[in-house]
């Protein structure tokens, strides 16, 4: 796991709207319009147990339900590969949040343990396809035993299915569904337009830790993907979202061409580096391969060009830049 990504990922989800969005947004029952989310509190770390607070990416909200406290542990997974035992790590954190309302005295005395809504946000490329509840993870068992059982779900949040599924409404101002497009944005354009949403809808004054917990995350995460060589010392002194996006929107229409300078050089040097045992010719030639397909897939990852615009630029023909995107797609 990514600790930088980890560790802005958790900045986001620490922020009040942004806990807002994620029930009111993705969370489609009835109970949740019952739920008083002005008395949203974050669970301090202070308050659990080391179990717990060496789970760095989780987080732990509570709110009103009525007279009494829902929590919400929100785990987040930025795993590449699916926990097949996922619901049983669900099942434990959950008795270790209760061990800890005991041991607190947060209860009172006759009261029963509060309701928990566990979600496992997670973000990979392939969808998940793990169970998504503890008791489908014991093998059957005789009739007279079922009642023994142990029953837990989660609510499972799998980003790029929601991406893929979720009709996207800008006008709903949902910072959780930009952040879930983010993640999985098809181009650095669509990715510029998303981040100049966020800076529009989060402009308010009460909005300037959120904004900046948004430049983070940006800068740590989406960034060193995006930029060429060199350019990463420019953005690091950028602290407001802002600024990331103006910055963004003004560098973003040269990359292009400073990616596919950038893959020919690499691969010119590796092909020389080849061709000392290869034989030059034959390296140079191995090496200008590997410049257009680094380009390529620069231009496939990172921009909304077509095929034929692809091709073009990094000198394929297009049946190479169809199979290479084909290969990224899996």
């Amino acid at each position: 796991m990514n600790h930088q990504h980890d560790h802005s990922y958790k900045l986001l989800f620490s922020e009040p709207r942004v806990i807002r969005d994620l029930l009111t947004g993705f969370i489609k029952e009835d109970w949740i319009a019952r739920l008083d989310l002005d008395s949203l509190e974050k669970v301090s770390s202070s308050f659990v147990s080391d179990d717990l607070r060496d789970r760095e990416s989780d987080v732990i909200w509570r709110a009103r339900f009525g007279d009494d406290w829902v929590y919400v542990y929100l785990l987040i997974e930025f795993q590449s590969t699916i926990d097949p035992f996922m619901a049983l790590r669900i099942m434990t954190y959950v008795g270790l949040l209760y061990q800890d309302l005991i041991k607190q005295k947060k209860l009172l005395p006759q009261t029963r343990l509060p309701p928990v809504l566990p979600v496992v946000l997670y973000n990979g490329e392939k969808r998940w396809n793990a169970a998504v509840d503890v008791s489908d993870l014991v093998q059957s068992v005789p009739r007279e035993l079922e009642r023994y059982r142990p029953r837990m779900p989660y609510l499972l949040l799998d980003e790029g299915a929601i991406v893929e599924s979720e009709h996207w409404s800008p006008e709903a101002r949902n910072v959780v569904a930009a952040i879930f497009r983010l993640e999985h944005h098809r181009g650095t354009r669509e990715a510029v337009e998303l981040i100049g949403l966020l800076a529009r809808w989060l402009e308010a004054p009460d909005q300037t830790r959120l904004r900046r917990h948004f430049a983070i995350w940006i800068k740590r995460v989406l960034l060193p993907s995006w930029i060429p060589e060199g350019e990463g010392p420019e953005w690091q002194n950028l602290n407001e979202l802002n600024e990331v996006h103006s910055m963004l929107a003004e560098r973003a229409k040269r990359w292009p061409e400073q990616w596919k300078q950038q893959g020919l050089e690499e691969g010119r040097k590796q092909g020389r580096q080849e061709g000392l045992q290869e034989g030059e010719q034959k390296g140079e030639q191995k090496g200008e391969q590997k410049a257009r397909l680094d380009t390529a897939r620069n231009m496939i990852e990172r921009t909304q060009m077509d095929d034929q615009m692809v091709a073009d630029l990094s000198g394929l023909d297009i049946e190479q830049v169809r199979t290479l995107r084909d290969e990224l797609k899996r």
